[in-house]
């Protein structure tokens, strides 16, 4: 169970969790009703079978929230209407208004709904107390604050953010690029995202490539910037991070896996429970250096 993104939330690092485990207990994902369109709520981290809702090392907490959605194409339901509307027009000789075509919809989806098929999902997420963040396993800030706003349906007050530098992150990274010093531990993989800063500007994408060559200058000289940018941490870590503070294509390489599988485990959980140490170490190493780096604002209590 590796994450593969990181969104991050940042939280007062005085935040109380004491009753964190009787919440998720509370709002444990209940199948979706017969009329509802979704339901969402915890599921254990370890799969729905397991009744351990959290699974906690040190300042690490693992949570998993899971959801369940109909599925209901548009254009089966709008086909389905036209022709409700159709018979109603050959046989009244007239369009039905805007507020017959809306009832007509609204009993169509109804009728529907409870025939609909129901498609599970489930988002991970990583609670460090110790550095008051939230690392949600997606690339998409709202799925993100979704997860969070279940942690605070859970907790009844949870006053996490989105992450913020107090530079400008797009700055740091073309800096990186054309030749400033990276944190140490970090160095330059092969992959950016450079943009012009005007609206509607040129974006060039580069993969595959050495970063600090005489094209990436001239890109850089011409006035784009690095907006995505690929890096390693110690051999341990790859990732692309964005300017938008989202920690993409996350990765545990050789040298952090190597460590995993030098360890015989006897059962699944074992195994689960090893990976998620493992990562959980290496996001709170990278966390502390772009902290440092980006100037990561702390949460206020």
């Amino acid at each position: 169970m590796f994450f593969r993104n990181l969104t991050l939330f940042r939280f007062p690092t005085t935040t109380k969790f004491d009753d964190l485990d009787s919440g998720l207990t509370e709002c444990q994902l209940r199948a979706v009703g017969p009329l509802e369109l979704s339901s969402r709520g915890f599921i254990s981290p370890f799969g729905r079978d397991s009744d351990e809702m959290s699974h906690k090392r040190s300042d690490a907490t693992w949570l998993a929230v899971g959801g369940e959605d109909k599925i209901l194409p548009g254009s089966v339901v709008n086909d389905m209407l036209n022709k409700k509307l159709s018979e109603i027009e050959a046989k009244e000789g007239r369009k039905p208004g805007g507020k017959t075509r809306k009832r007509i919809k609204d009993e169509l989806i109804t009728d529907l709904l409870p025939r609909a098929f129901v498609k599970p999902s489930r988002t991970d997420a990583l609670i460090d107390t110790g550095l008051g963040v939230v690392a949600v396993d997606t690339s998409s800030r709202k799925s993100g604050e979704n997860v969070v706003s279940e942690i605070r349906r859970a907790l009844g007050s949870f006053p996490a953010l989105p992450l913020n530098a107090e530079v400008a992150p797009r700055s740091v990274l073309t800096g990186w690029v054309a030749g400033e010093p990276l944190p140490e531990g970090l160095s330059l993989g092969d992959e950016c995202e450079l943009r012009d800063p005007i609206d509607q500007g040129a974006v060039v994408k580069v993969q595959r490539m050495e970063l600090q060559s005489d094209e990436i200058t001239k890109h850089l000289e011409s006035g784009k910037q690095v907006t995505r940018l690929a890096l390693t941490l110690d051999d341990h870590v790859s990732f692309v991070l964005g300017e938008d503070l989202v920690v993409r294509k996350f990765k545990l390489l050789d040298g952090a896996v190597d460590e995993l599988e030098s360890t015989e485990r006897d059962d699944l959980r074992a195994e689960l429970d090893a990976r998620f140490v493992l990562m959980a170490g290496e996001f709170r190493r990278l966390f502390t250096v772009l902290e440092g780096a980006l100037k990561l604002s702390k949460a206020e209590a």
